[in-house]
């Protein structure tokens, strides 16, 4: 298996800038939204809300701004409506791109990322067009730094749960059945390891390369202008970002 683009991807993001970041404050704020009206503000009741938090630390949302959400919904007050819908479509030579939303205007929402598609890939497609070629896992990164031994990392991750396990250059990816995830997840964090990446993710099951500069461009593209909009949460893809 190749996760090499799971960590371009994060390294894309850790790049960003200040706005950009305040953008990822307020998506992950909205997710926590749904998970406190859903199941309520206790963290060790509520394992989305646990996920969702611990993703967003992997993310480097500070512990203020994660406070500050859970305390204002705290006495059940959630008044946005938001809805989960997902659109799948194909970027350049045919990348396969799932994009999760969680929005309050599907129109709104539908046509933005259309018109997304329309610019810089080859199109929406109907539900269940290249989903097929994704499986759910759990998805645990963590970046590599000097003190680390790769056959320990290896044997304490396998020994959690852990389904698979890729040594990157920069990076240890561990994944995960969905069912193990949590358990995997808490039992690496209480071995002291801190997490680039902590989640459940669709996975592909191939990647694609793209050797075409125009192509990789629109791409590129195409993932910033999905990433900058405020109702999508996720966007996974099948590319191989080589860099």
């Amino acid at each position: 298996m190749s996760g090499h683009s799971k960590w371009s991807t994060i390294k894309r993001k850790k790049g960003a800038n200040d706005a950009a970041r305040a953008k990822v404050f307020t998506k992950f704020a909205r997710e926590m939204a749904v998970a406190i009206k859903e199941g309520g503000a206790d963290i060790n009741g509520n394992s989305k809300l646990k996920e969702i938090v611990a993703k967003a630390k992997a993310n480097n949302v500070p512990n203020d701004n994660i406070n500050r959400i859970i305390q204002k919904y705290k006495s059940g007050n959630v008044t946005e409506n938001y809805e989960s819908v997902t659109y799948e479509g194909y970027g350049p030579s045919g990348i396969a791109v799932i994009v999760e939303t969680l929005t309050d205007n599907r129109n709104r929402t539908a046509g933005e990322v259309r018109h997304a598609f329309d610019k810089y890939g080859s199109g929406m497609g109907q539900s269940g067009c290249v989903s097929w070629q994704f499986d759910r896992k759990g998805v645990i990164i963590i970046e590599r730094d000097e003190d680390m031994d790769e056959d320990t990392v290896m044997m304490e991750a396998i020994d959690a749960g852990a389904a698979d396990f890729v040594a990157e250059e920069e990076a240890f990816e561990i994944y995960t059945d969905v069912d193990t995830f949590p358990e995997v997840r808490d039992a690496l964090e209480a071995k002291g390891y801190t997490f680039a990446q902590a989640e459940l993710s669709l996975v592909p099951q191939n990647y694609i390369e793209m050797n075409d500069e125009e192509g990789v461009k629109n791409m590129t593209k195409l993932l910033d202008m999905l990433d900058d909009n405020d109702d999508v949460q996720n966007v996974y893809h099948n590319w191989e970002e080589v860099e």
